[in-house]
């Protein structure tokens, strides 16, 4: 008599795919920061892009429109504020590169002695908080107690009233700006500049060729990348300005030193047009995003 064996289970099919194949353990470690990104991050983004299009002002239920888009076009304060912004930007970051590329020229050479404290002395603007360097120059082109009209009184020259006209005011923000950031991108290049080989100053050493034409030829070219990078923040960042002319200069006289940061700040957080205020972000976005692309185009082909 035969015994009946009992039947084992079938063996489950192995589930295939990409998906059933890839640990899920990674993932499970970035969620915390996937939920914080699309909470504080993602969803703000989405949000004031549909505020673009509604006035704020007339609450939840304010019809979606074109309007604060059109009004763009027509607005002589946003016009004004772009303006501004791009005074500075044409001015104020080539005079900030080129005297950064120096400066890190300077601090790479190897007759620097004691390099570490000039590059901390150098990088050292920038640790300082913006609000205590905008009152310190504020104070420093003070027109009746400041310190640079009482040199210029003392060596015969008549005071400048710095803040209270537009050209004057608009120097003491190229200045300000450029003290700020030189010694930072100063640093970045230096970054650059340890990158290249000696032996290419060698070898051109050996061909004849002298400091200037190395710099020209050899720098120069092979600083492009990192010359590309410095660009494109700097403009990105410049055309975010805001801290400067609103504590030194209060945007005047006159909205002379009115930025794009700015006039959003007071149709945002003073006039409370939130949904222009939005249409106002989102043009400084796309005017960075066209500058960026340009100069990717234009200086960074053979990088």
């Amino acid at each position: 008599m035969t015994t009946s064996q009992p039947l084992s289970p079938a063996p489950r099919r192995a589930r295939t795919g990409r998906w059933a194949r890839t640990p899920k353990a990674p993932y499970l470690f970035i969620l915390p920061y996937l939920l914080i990104f699309l909470t504080f991050w993602a969803w703000p983004i989405v949000s004031s892009f549909l505020m673009s299009f509604k006035d704020s002002r007339l609450g939840a239920d304010a019809p979606y429109a074109l309007s604060n888009w059109s009004r763009l076009t027509q607005d002589e304060f946003f016009r004004t504020a772009l303006r501004n912004t791009l005074v500075i930007l044409v001015i104020q970051v080539p005079l900030m590169l080129s005297l950064a590329t120096v400066l890190a020229v300077a601090l790479n050479s190897k007759l620097l002695r004691a390099a570490g404290w000039f590059r901390f002395a150098f990088f050292a603007p920038l640790v300082v908080g913006t609000v205590a360097y905008s009152a310190v120059f504020r104070l420093l082109f003070n027109t009746d107690f400041g310190v640079v009209n009482r040199a210029l009184t003392g060596i015969g020259l008549p005071a400048v009233d710095w803040l209270n006209q537009s050209g004057p005011a608009m120097s003491v923000i190229i200045l300000a700006m450029t003290w700020r950031w030189t010694g930072y991108n100063a640093i970045i290049l230096l970054a650059g500049l340890q990158g290249i080989s000696e032996d290419v100053y060698e070898a051109a050493s050996i061909d004849g060729a002298t400091p200037t034409q190395q710099f020209w030829k050899i720098t120069l070219p092979l600083l492009r990348p990192t010359l590309l990078f410095c660009m494109v923040l700097s403009v990105i960042g410049t055309l975010q300005l805001f801290t400067e002319p609103a504590l030194i200069t209060n945007s005047g006289p006159g909205n002379a030193t009115m930025t794009l940061g700015t006039y959003l700040y007071q149709q945002g957080f003073r006039s409370f047009n939130f949904g222009y205020a939005s249409a106002i972000a989102y043009t400084v976005a796309a005017i960075a995003a066209v500058f960026s692309i340009i100069q990717l185009r234009l200086f960074g082909r053979e990088t």
